[in-house]
């Protein structure tokens, strides 16, 4: 018999929508977030947008501003770098981990990802890019690939580093981003942990110079 899921509380509903509305730019960055308007479009209470506010300003998506309330994080391109910086720290060393100790159930869950991510990419090529959906399987496949490191919180931090990466991947890289992803997933099968390092941080790379491209940062 199936389990249910538990139903997702207001709070935990509304602390999700926010958390992707930052990251998918809904909320533009140093924006302000006004409670009064905030509360009928999260459909939660002023205190509960608090709480939510407060726990996204601790993960570093939001900044409190004491008596003044709170705004969205800036973007910025010492921080991209910083953070493209940090993902290459934790996912190297989360992969290396992972390579060496991934059994064939692992490989299942990284073939399994990169199949739902490469689908994903081909049909963004023809039908056009759709952000929300890139970023689950991109983030499901680079996850997949360290689920094997052994350690739940280098997995946790990884995911919200990520998560607040992509703020700055918002526009798809084509056909680039595919080979990248195939090379990784071939790094991972042979077990290559040299290869997928320096595919990776190419990878990283390249859209920080994209984003740096665009000219949308200062």
């Amino acid at each position: 018999m199936e389990q249910q899921q538990t139903p997702m509380s207001a709070g935990d509903s509304g602390y999700h929508r926010i958390r992707s509305d930052i990251i998918f730019g809904v909320l533009n960055p140093s924006g302000r977030l006004k409670l009064d308007s905030m509360k009928e479009d999260y459909g939660v209470s002023v205190s509960t947008l608090r709480e939510i506010l407060n726990r996204l300003a601790s993960e570093g998506f939001v900044v409190a501003e004491g008596q003044r309330g709170f705004e969205v994080a800036p973007v910025s391109i010492q921080n991209l770098r910083e953070l493209a910086q940090l993902r290459i720290l934790l996912e190297h060393h989360a992969m290396t981990e992972s390579f060496r100790a991934g059994d064939m159930e692992w490989e299942g869950r990284v073939v399994s990802a990169h199949h739902k991510l490469a689908a994903t990419e081909r049909a963004i090529l023809t039908a056009g890019d759709d952000p929300e959906l890139r970023k689950r399987y991109d983030g499901e496949f680079h996850q997949a690939l360290i689920s094997s490191c052994g350690s739940r919180e280098l997995m946790q931090t990884h995911s919200v580093v990520f998560d607040k990466y992509f703020r700055y991947a918002l526009q798809y890289r084509g056909s680039a981003t595919i080979a990248q992803h195939q090379a990784l997933l071939d790094c991972a099968l042979k077990r290559d942990i040299e290869g997928a390092k320096s595919i990776l941080t190419e990878h990283i790379n390249s859209c920080v110079a994209h984003a740096l491209a665009i000219g949308t940062l200062k």
